[in-house]
């Protein structure tokens, strides 16, 4: 079985900085794409960045491109979401998740939807003041 856990969620105020970190455990982490989703008081859980098993693709939704940056360390079996100039609206808890399939390739709308994640964490709130 898969754990996610994610860290470094806080309050921050805009217009700062904060970096979300999540640790998988087993040994087949470099095999897998990831993603970051998140999840707003009485919203749908949303689409916020994946990286593909390779590292070589990275996906923003709209609201956070230019602002975050998704990467991962494959010998530390982490990944990361640096989050910059965050706005109130990116308030929300956040979780990371993994890829149902073993290096597979996607076209770049695949990576959006929940249900194609196996694994979830179980969140960091990040609350972001102005």
């Amino acid at each position: 079985q898969v754990q996610l856990e994610e860290s470094g969620g806080g309050a921050v105020q805009a217009g700062g900085s904060l970096r979300l970190s999540c640790v998988a455990s087993g040994r087949t982490f470099s095999d897998y794409a990831m993603g970051w989703f998140r999840q707003a008081p009485g919203k749908e859980r949303e689409f916020v960045s994946a990286i593909s098993w390779s590292g070589k693709g990275t996906y923003y939704a709209g609201s956070v491109k230019g602002r975050f940056d998704i990467s991962r360390d494959n010998a530390k079996n982490t990944i990361y979401l640096q989050m910059n100039s965050p706005t109130p609206e990116d308030t929300a808890v956040y979780y990371c998740a993994r890829d149902k399939g073993r290096r597979s390739y996607y076209i770049d709308s695949y990576y959006l939807s929940p249900h194609n994640y196996a694994y979830w964490g179980q969140g960091t709130q990040v609350t972001v003041s102005s």
